[in-house]
């Protein structure tokens, strides 16, 4: 079936409806009675993983169908966003966050809240969430429209869930998180909720990010086959 559109619609529904499915409460109850809450992370990467791989797999195959053809202006917004993309993508991964797996311990530290969560309480969405939307704007065709579109619908609409997910599972203990974070950057700042935690956050995490960015644009001919600046 690889080679196919099909392919690739599986392979986002598997990866992107998965895991909303899987995190449902009925569900992910169930389950967790049934076999225990490790063993149910263990389960869910390891189905989400087999997603993946089927998902980039059938993307790499899929046959090239124009949607639209971007314009030259368009090809500047995955240039413009991945820098950023990045930086929120190491910052999330290396600060420890209550929205994280098994993030609960964290609600019982005296500062849950520092660095990166002062601007979002989702970093790494939002990292993954700009990723998606730069390379959208850039691609048009109906693989990269699958692909690109289901990575921001999980990252956008997941934030959300997470957060409902989180509540339900800790009850009052996420009031002082909530209150004093949010899931659109910058906000809670501004409405005087939080002041931003530059200390927290460090030199080094912004540094690692651009790092990054620096070694995806660079390699990118070489796995994804295209020069990533426009011209």
């Amino acid at each position: 079936m690889l080679g196919t559109i099909d392919a690739v619609i599986i392979g986002v529904l598997a990866f992107t409806g998965g895991h909303f499915v899987l995190a449902s409460a009925p569900i992910r109850d169930r389950v967790v009675e049934a076999i225990g809450e490790e063993k149910f992370r263990g389960l869910y990467s390891l189905v989400m993983l087999g997603a993946l791989v089927w998902l980039v797999l059938a993307f790499r195959e899929a046959p090239y169908l124009e949607v639209w053809l971007p314009g030259p202006a368009t090809k500047w917004v995955p240039n413009i966003l991945m820098p950023i993309a990045c930086v929120l993508l190491v910052s999330g991964i290396t600060t420890r966050s209550p929205t994280s797996v098994g993030g609960e311990a964290v609600l019982a530290e005296p500062s849950a809240v520092k660095g990166i969560l002062t601007v979002t309480r989702h970093p790494f969405l939002w990292g993954t969430g700009l990723w998606s939307i730069g390379h959208l704007a850039a691609n048009g065709d109906l693989a990269s429209v699958l692909l690109f579109g289901g990575m921001a619908v999980l990252s956008f609409a997941g934030m959300p869930a997470l957060d409902a997910k989180i509540r339900r599972k800790v009850d009052s203990a996420w009031g002082p998180v909530a209150m004093t974070t949010s899931i659109l950057p910058f906000l809670a700042i501004i409405q005087g909720r939080n002041r931003l935690d530059l200390g927290g956050i460090s030199w080094w995490r912004p540094a690692l990010g651009l790092l990054l960015w620096a070694v995806l644009y660079g390699a990118h001919p070489y796995y994804a086959g295209v020069w990533p600046h426009p011209g």
